[in-house]
């Protein structure tokens, strides 16, 4: 079973569709009874930093997410849901994060903004891209990026400038893209998570 952490924003009902699509069983919740008998985590998320890190407080989503990843609980973070799991975020405002990841998400200075489309992802690593070749494009919407070392990047991608389009440490993943949004291969990608 993989919970899809619901704290008020985010594609949810989406990334269960395809979860459920490639044979796997999901739940969309805040309640911790039903998250803890789940073997993986996902965090979507569409919106701003601010008022998407106030609503997982306030539903105590922020210290079960923490709690469950240091027990080794695999954890995908996807769009804002990567985002949260970096240490702050300058949008809007300075705003901390989970501190998962060490890193900061910063904003576009060039270009169209949002990016916005397909857009290839190269310097891949990692189960997490497994079967997946250099250059797949993927579904982007986002104003803000991951500024993260190296040794934390499991992707990158060019718009402008090189950024880290995927992030990780141990158990926990970040993806900026939307997988659930990106055909057989945001499929794929759901799928390597899934056996993780």
């Amino acid at each position: 079973m993989i919970g899809i952490l619901d704290y008020g924003m985010g594609n949810l009902r989406s990334v269960l569709k395809a979860i459920e699509y490639l044979g796997g069983a999901g739940v969309v919740t805040a309640e911790a009874a039903q998250l803890n008998g789940c073997e993986k985590l996902i965090l979507p998320g569409v919106g701003s930093f601010g008022a998407g890190m106030r609503n997982l407080r306030a539903r105590g989503l922020d210290g079960y997410i923490k709690r469950r990843a240091a027990a080794g609980t695999p954890v995908l973070g996807i769009c804002l849901g990567m985002q949260f799991l970096l240490e702050e975020s300058e949008e809007e405002g300075v705003f901390a994060g989970l501190g998962l990841v060490k890193g900061r998400v910063v904003p576009f200075t060039q270009g169209k903004i949002p990016h916005m489309g397909w857009n290839g992802v190269d310097n891949m690593r990692g189960q997490l891209f497994a079967g997946i070749p250099a250059g797949t494009r993927f579904y982007f919407v986002h104003s803000y990026f991951a500024d993260t070392a190296e040794e934390f990047t499991l992707g990158t991608t060019e718009y402008y400038r090189t950024f880290a389009s995927a992030v990780g440490k141990d158990n926990v993943f970040g993806v900026q893209f939307h997988p659930e949004k990106s055909g057989e291969a945001g499929l794929q990608l759901l799928r390597n998570f899934m056996r993780s």
